[in-house]
């Protein structure tokens, strides 16, 4: 185990605390961890790079850790009416339709290896900023409703066009297209 692992592990641990916190009304407690889980994730993909501690373990349970967090508060943020449920059923649906594909790909013989694509990364971005704006406007009582409507938008679409990709990419493995180009 590696140090960057032990953060990773860290960051796990402070999802039902923060998901806790935002359900008992500490939303800015739930803010505060919010924040520790992303300089956490910064930090141990820091130090992994430049201390050589990469590790295979690290890379499965970095984007699980981050998924698990950003799921959790799309979740919660949804029941407590601070994010359009619409959204949150979109999120969630995308989700669970990458890691069915992947399991599907397994059981068929055919593993998928996920790399993340740009359009992905964009969309986690800002899934990161919606949720941390979402929380500090919840818990200081700022009026960002443009921004904050502006933002559930790009979300939604940036979601579905990750999800036509990663699709698109899943439909051409399974078919064997990639086998075919080599």
């Amino acid at each position: 185990m590696t140090i960057p692992n032990y953060i990773t592990i860290f960051r796990f641990i402070l999802v039902p605390f923060i998901v806790m916190a935002l359900l008992s009304g500490y939303v800015g407690a739930a803010l505060i961890g919010f924040v520790v889980a992303g300089v956490s994730d910064g930090v141990d993909g820091f130090i992994a790079r430049r201390y050589d501690q990469r590790s295979k373990l690290g890379a499965y349970l970095d984007p699980i850790a981050d998924k698990l967090l950003l799921v959790s508060l799309f979740v919660v943020l949804g029941f407590l009416e601070q994010l359009p449920v619409w959204l949150v059923v979109i999120v969630v649906s995308r989700d669970i339709f990458i890691i069915g594909a992947v399991i599907l790909g397994a059981v068929m013989g055919k593993p998928v290896e996920m790399r993340p694509l740009m359009v992905s990364k964009a969309n986690t971005a800002l899934q990161i900023v919606l949720v941390a704006i979402t929380l500090a406007d919840f818990a200081f009582e700022f009026s960002l409703p443009g921004i904050r409507t502006m933002l559930v938008w790009v979300v939604a679409l940036l979601t579905a066009a990750s999800a036509t990709a990663y699709l698109v990419a899943w439909t051409k493995h399974m078919a064997g297209y990639e086998q075919e180009r080599k």
